[in-house]
């Protein structure tokens, strides 16, 4: 290969790269919200703090099985937007199961524990030793074996 292959090479390389873009929102001169990545110069706009709602099916991370005398601690870890947060603890409530539960955006202690555990999505639920991320009724009945 020659030197400018090389170079070429890098270039596009280094350009292949995701920015990060801003997204701004303002109100127009008809009272219209509108939104873009450059607000005219003459408004208020303000500077939108987005997330991107991506599902992942659930992981399961493999633990030691536990006695099956012992009720296992459940930790849940999760955000008041999120669809599959409110069916797992509904899912949990209706079934009696004591959990703990963690808003990752509005708890301190629950955004430090969820980066501490590189949570990559929500729900993120602990049971016992093992670890589910996001939710699944048959999954969650497989780590969970109350007494």
């Amino acid at each position: 290969m020659d030197i400018r292959r090389i170079l070429i090479w890098l270039l596009l390389s280094a350009l292949s790269f995701d920015c990060p873009a801003e997204v701004f929102r303002w109100v127009d001169d008809q009272g219209r919200v509108q939104l873009g990545d450059r607000p005219p110069a003459n408004v208020n706009a303000q500077s939108l703090d987005l997330h991107i709602n991506t599902y992942s099916p659930p992981e399961r991370s493999e633990a030691r099985p536990a006695a099956a005398s012992s009720v296992k601690a459940v930790v849940v870890y999760s955000t008041t937007w999120c669809g599959a947060c409110k069916k797992a603890k509904s899912y949990l409530q209706a079934r009696n199961i004591p959990y703990t539960e963690f808003d990752v955006e509005r708890s301190e202690q629950g955004r430090r524990d969820y980066k501490r555990l590189n949570g990559k999505g929500v729900p993120l639920i602990l049971v016992g030793e093992s670890r589910m991320t996001g939710f699944s009724q048959s999954l969650f009945d497989q780590l969970y074996r109350p007494l």
